[in-house]
């Protein structure tokens, strides 16, 4: 069993109804060990779009990562993604930040995620799920990539 931590994130329709309908789906591929709160961010990449709702999850599983992203893109299409413009409007977004201390870099995924440290909603919901989780490249926690942040956008707590 590996230790993974996924991204999850919309910002069209129910956004909530998306988020944990991708949730459900994702208890299906492991033991989900915790969920972060829901947050409302910023959208990032300079298109006028609305506000996102993001959240994420830790799992334990034995797919390997290569299936995992699969699963998770027929998740996405299961749930009606279409493919859109690059940081663009989106139902539902699920990507894979941390495959245990993997490091991976091929075409279709690279593992860790190369933007978490750019990203303070993740940021935020990784501090929900381990601020002690050190990032295997970074060789920093989850807790001092968050205190380093230089620029904030701005994150609101979600209920």
């Amino acid at each position: 069993m590996s230790r993974v931590f996924l991204s999850l994130g919309s910002n069209i329709g129910n956004k909530e109804r998306y988020l944990r309908e991708a949730l459900s789906l994702i208890s299906e591929l492991g033991t989900v060990k915790k969920v972060s709160h829901l947050y409302l961010t910023e959208p990032v990449g300079g298109i006028k779009q609305k506000w996102f709702l993001n959240c994420a999850v830790e799992i334990e599983t034995s797919i390997d990562p290569k299936k995992l992203l699969s699963i998770l893109k027929s998740i996405e299409r299961k749930l009606g993604r279409k493919k859109t413009v690059k940081n663009g409007p989106r139902n539902i977004d699920i990507d894979i930040l941390f495959y245990a201390d993997l490091r991976l870099n091929t075409k279709e995924l690279i593992i860790p995620h190369p933007l978490i440290q750019e990203r303070l909603f993740v940021l935020q919901s990784l501090m929900d799920l381990d601020p002690f989780f050190i990032h295997p490249l970074l060789k920093k926690s989850i807790h001092e990539l968050y205190q380093s942040r230089t620029w904030i956008k701005k994150v609101k707590r979600f209920k």
